[in-house]
C-alpha cells in the first residue's frame, strides 16, 4: 500500500472541496445575503483580494485538518469516528473564520449572521466529509476484499497462535492482515501450528532486523496465558518499533472491559497504544519545535559564530564536534554539537564526562555550564531527528549497558530525543550509568505526564538553568 498516494487523495478531496465551499459560499453572500441590504444581486468579483482570501481559506482548512489528524494513519480509518471529527473541525474553523473574516459583513439584520454561519458550515462539511468519506469506504472496502493489507507477524506457536490463524483466514470481510511469518519466544521452531502455510522467521529477540528487512506494519502476541513474563518483554521490546500491535485478550481483560472492539465482525484483539499525548497537540509541539529552532538559530547567529570562532582560536580540531545516537523508535542519527573536549578524548573507547574532566577544554567548561554546547541541536531538531524536549538521545554503547539494569529505558524510544529533559533538568548531566539509570525516573515521570504545559515548563527551567550557569 502507498500511504503517500493514499494522503494525496485526502489532501485533493480536502483542497478542492474547501475551495468550492468558498466559492459557493460568496456566491451565497452576492445573491441572497447581500440583496437584503442593497436590494439588488451583485455579481462574484474574482479579483487579487478574491484570490488572495480563496488561498488563505483553503490553507486554513488544511491546516485545521492535518492538526486533528487527518493525514495520518490513512489506511486504518473509521468513519464513525471521521463524522464526529469532521463535525467537531468543521465547527470549529467555521467559528473562527467567522471572527476573523465574515464579522464585520454587509448585512441588514443580526439573522444574517446566523445564515452565514450555517451557510459556510453546511457548505464545508458537505465538500470535504463526503468525498472523504468515499475515499475512506473505498479504502475500507478493498482491505475486506483483500486487495489492501498490511504485512503482519504473529508472535507465538501455541493453540492461541494456531486458532487466530485459523480466524484470520476464515473471514468473509478481511481485517487486513497479511500474515507473513511467525516468531517465537520459546525457541520451539520445530513446531509449526500453522501446517507449514506461515514461514518461521526466528526468535522475537530477533525484531529490529526481521521488522526492518521483511518491512512489517502490524505485529499481533499471540502467547499463552502460561507467557506471561514473555508477553511484557515482547510488547517492551515492540515499544521501539514504528509498528502497530495487537494483542490477544485474556477472559480476565474481557471481564475488566479492557477490550475495545475496532471491528464488529472480526477477530477480538485489542490495540496496544502508543499515543503519550492527543494528536493535535502532538501537531503544535512539532510546529513548536520547528519555529523555536528556526528562529533560535537566526536570533542566535551571533552568538553562535562568536562562539565558533572562540572554538576555532582557542584549541585545535574541528568546530562541530559529531556523534551518532539513538533516537525514537531506535532509528540513529547524528546529533550536533559545539565540541568542548579536546581532540581524540575518546581514543580509548567511550566514555561519560565528569565535573573535573581533564578531556574537557576551558571554554567547553564553561559551554557546558551555559548549555551553549548544545545550540547545534536546533539543526537536529530542524531535521526532524530531536523535539525541543524530550529525553536526552544516547550512544548504543551505553544503552546497552543502561537496558541491562533497567529494560524500562527502551520506554524513552517512544517520543524523540530533546535537546532538554526534564531528567537533565531535575538530575543533570550523569557521569556513569548508574547515574543515567537514576535520571531515567525523572524521564519515564515525564512519559507518564507529557503534554505542552509540562513542556513549557522544562523550557522555562531550562532557560533558568543556563542563566545561573548550572548545567554542569
Amino acid at each position: 500500500m502507498n500511504n503517500r498516494s493514499q494522503i494525496a487523495l485526502y489532501l485533493t478531496a480536502d483542497v478542492l472541496g474547501s475551495a468550492l465551499a468558498w466559492i459557493a459560499f460568496n456566491i451565497y453572500r452576492k445573491w441572497i445575503i447581500e440583496p437584503q441590504l442593497f436590494g439588488e444581486k451583485l455579481p462574484l468579483e474574482l479579483d487579487l483580494r478574491f484570490v488572495v482570501g480563496l488561498i488563505f481559506v483553503v490553507a486554513f482548512w488544511f491546516m485545521l485538518f492535518s492538526v486533528a489528524g487527518f493525514y495520518k494513519d490513512v489506511f486504518r480509518r473509521s468513519r464513525l469516528k471521521e463524522l464526529g471529527a469532521s463535525i467537531g473541525i468543521t465547527i470549529i474553523g467555521v467559528v473562527l473564520i467567522f471572527f476573523l473574516l465574515l464579522l464585520d459583513d454587509y448585512i441588514a439584520t443580526y439573522r444574517n449572521y446566523y445564515q452565514l454561519l450555517g451557510s459556510l458550515f453546511v457548505l464545508q462539511f458537505s465538500l470535504t466529509y463526503f468525498p472523504r468519506l468515499a475515499v475512506t469506504s473505498r479504502t475500507i472496502r478493498r482491505i475486506h476484499q483483500r486487495k489492501f493489507w498490511f504485512p503482519t507477524l504473529i508472535v507465538g506457536n501455541g493453540t492461541r497462535a494456531q486458532k487466530l490463524y485459523q480466524e484470520l483466514e476464515a473471514q468473509e470481510k478481511s481485517q487486513g492482515n497479511r500474515i507473513v511469518g511467525y516468531l517465537t519466544v520459546n525457541g520451539n521452531a520445530a513446531h509449526n501450528p500453522f501446517g507449514g502455510k506461515v514461514p518461521y522467521l526466528g526468535d522475537a529477540k530477533q525484531f529490529p532486523s526481521i521488522i526492518s528487512t521483511v518491512k512489517i506494519d502490524e505485529v499481533i502476541v499471540a502467547l499463552e496465558d502460561t507467557e506471561p513474563k514473555e508477553l511484557i518483554r515482547v510488547i517492551n521490546d515492540l515499544l521501539a518499533f514504528d509498528v502497530a500491535v495487537k494483542a490477544i485478550p485474556s477472559l480476565y481483560d474481557h471481564l475488566t472491559g479492557r477490550v475495545k472492539m475496532s471491528s464488529i465482525f472480526g477477530t477480538p484483539l485489542f490495540q496496544i497504544s502508543y499515543e503519550l499525548i492527543p494528536l493535535w497537540q502532538c501537531v503544535v509541539k512539532q510546529t513548536m519545535d520547528y519555529v523555536f529552532s528556526f528562529l533560535a538559530l537566526v536570533t542566535l547567529s551571533p552568538l553562535i559564530l562568536f562562539l565558533a570562532a572562540l572554538i576555532k582560536l582557542t584549541t585545535k580540531g574541528p568546530i562541530i564536534h559529531f556523534q551518532e545516537r539513538v533516537g525514537k523508535h531506535g532509528k540513529p542519527f547524528m546529533l550536533y554539537k559545539f565540541r568542548s573536549m579536546y581532540v581524540d578524548a575518546e581514543s580509548a573507547g567511550p566514555a561519560l564526562s565528569s565535573k573535573r574532566d581533564p578531556r574537557v577544554t576551558k571554554l567547553g567548561r564553561f559551554m557546558r555550564k551555559t548549555r551553549l554546547d548544545e545550540l547545534p541541536n536546533f539543526v537536529n531538531v530542524l531535521l526532524g531527528d530531536m523535539s525541543l524536549v524530550g529525553p536526552r538521545p544516547e550512544r548504543q554503547f551505553f544503552i546497552n549497558q543502561i537496558v541491562e539494569k533497567a529494560p524500562h529505558y527502551i520506554h524513552l524510544q517512544k517520543v524523540k530525543p530533546g535537546i532538554t529533559s526534564w531528567g537533565q533538568v531535575k538530575y543533570g548531566y550523569a557521569e556513569n550509568v548508574d547515574q543515567m539509570v537514576e535520571r531515567l525516573n525523572y524521564d519515564l515521570l515525564y512519559l507518564e505526564n507529557m503534554s505542552l504545559f509540562v513542556d513549557l515548563k522544562i523550557i522555562i527551567y531550562t532557560l533558568i538553568t543556563v542563566f545561573r550557569g548550572r548545567g554542569v
